[in-house]
């Protein structure tokens, strides 16, 4: 059975009984990152604060369930910043990130290609670089698709940020073909692109993928050690005592009070929105809710690790299901006890009846070996995932709906968890100028590719 860890800070103790939430100045509405990172701004101008969120777990969809001593992630994003740029994030220098082995293992009809340098501390595996590379094509074309794309990377790895926005905006299908031949988009930035950005389609900006690829060309794809919930229990923990409130369902929201299920109504000057869009657009009909795609993770173990090579590898068949698997006890062996491989598997879109069934027959294939033995952990299904970003998405939209009422969370944003840590940011940042108060120095955020 998968259980979620209960935030210290919550609204209900152990013995049962229920605490009263007093008045305060701010009340934030969710404690995923948006939310906790606008508080922490908010309680270090002095202001006091209350984050009510419904779930008995903070995070959102950056919560890590256990089961059996298994850490597993609910949504399974990839970091895509450097160690030093997780760092200098407000509130997060205690996250450390835990890296893939540089470049990629892709499956095409049967055949493994190894795209990016070999990781130099890479174990032998059913995937060594041997194996990948005895199977690359021998064609003198595909050879030369190689070389180009090799080269278009390197590119891109050494192009500054500015540029990179400067770049006219297209879809990424658009602009890739137009520097690629097509069949290097389709079988290799295809699936690259779905496991950065849950995009198989290529609909996203090519600003957002040209930032996601030159991530990857640095080698910066990794997963927070502990699980992706290592961030909002990170900034959670530099907040005062008391400050988070789980299992607290606000029914409905004013510039001076919100109303709760199992408190009544809570008063305060003003009220920061940091849901979901959904939920937020439940409690404000009329706020825009942004396209997102589903993605849904499955989590297995087995009697004995597939490999022991902590390689991403993606599927370039877009029928799937499986895009793209990884065994994460050898990324970051924090998530699984000792002896025990947690092999986490991606399946993009809307998943069929029968997934887990059909995920472990293309992971048995995959990875060569007979699945009949792996034990299902958990398997998420998460309707709103990924924030949807096609040309012209505005990435930095308003947070401030009137005096007193206030929105932030990555539907203000770009999707990216350094642009939804801003929105939480520009968001304690209005409530501090309208409440007369001068905003604490705004921290330089840097390259929007999280």
């Amino acid at each position: 059975m998968l259980s979620t860890a209960r935030s210290a800070q919550q609204a209900q103790h152990a013995d049962g009984v229920t605490e009263d939430i007093e008045d305060v100045d701010v009340v934030v509405v969710g404690a995923g990152i948006a939310g906790l990172t606008a508080a922490r701004r908010l309680t270090g101008a002095g202001l006091s604060v209350a984050v009510l969120e419904a779930e008995p777990h903070i995070g959102g969809r950056h919560a890590t369930g256990w089961a059996d001593g298994f850490r597993l992630d609910r949504v399974g994003r990839l970091l895509t910043l450097a160690p030093e740029e997780l760092r200098a994030l407000p509130g997060l220098g205690g996250v450390v990130p835990r890296p893939f082995a540089p470049g990629v293992l892709v499956h095409t009809d049967g055949r493994y290609a190894r795209w990016g340098a070999p990781h130099p501390r890479a174990r032998r595996g059913a995937f060594t670089v041997a194996r990948a590379l005895a199977s690359a094509p021998r064609h003198p074309a595909a050879s030369l698709d190689q070389a180009r794309l090799g080269a278009s990377l390197v590119r891109l790895a050494a192009t500054p940020t500015q540029r990179l926005l400067a770049r006219p905006e297209r879809t990424a299908r658009e602009a890739l073909t137009g520097r690629l031949p097509a069949r290097t988009v389709q079988t290799v930035l295809r699936p690259l692109l779905a496991a950065l950005l849950a995009d198989p389609d290529l609909a996203v900006s090519s600003r957002q993928a040209d930032l996601a690829l030159r991530a990857f060309a640095r080698g910066r794809v990794s997963v927070p050690e502990g699980g992706a919930a290592a961030v909002p229990e990170r900034l959670a923990a530099l907040l005062p005592p008391g400050t988070v409130r789980t299992g607290v369902r606000v029914t409905a929201v004013s510039v001076a009070r919100v109303d709760t299920a199992e408190h009544g109504p809570v008063g305060c000057r003003a009220v920061v929105l940091a849901t979901g869009a959904r939920s937020a657009a439940a409690l404000l009909p009329g706020l825009r809710v942004p396209a997102y795609h589903p993605v849904t993770v499955v989590h297995h173990t087995a009697p004995v690790a597939p490999t022991a090579d902590p390689t991403l590898l993606l599927e370039s068949d877009p029928g799937g299901p499986v895009a793209h698997t990884a065994v994460m006890s050898a990324v970051d062996p924090t998530r699984a006890p000792a002896g025990r491989p947690l092999i986490t598997s991606t399946v993009l879109g809307t998943p069929p009846d029968d997934t887990e069934r059909r995920v472990r027959k293309h992971l048995a294939a995959l990875y060569g070996t007979s699945t009949d033995e792996w034990e299902l952990l958990a398997l998420h299904h998460t309707r709103d995932a990924f924030l949807a970003t096609p040309p012209a998405h505005d990435p930095c939209r308003s947070v401030r709906l009137l005096a007193g009422l206030y929105v932030c969370g990555d539907h203000r944003a770009a999707g990216t968890l350094r642009s939804t840590l801003a929105s939480g940011e520009r968001a304690a940042d209005a409530v501090l100028a309208d409440l007369g108060l001068r905003p604490a120095a705004v921290e330089e955020a840097g390259e929007d590719a999280a």
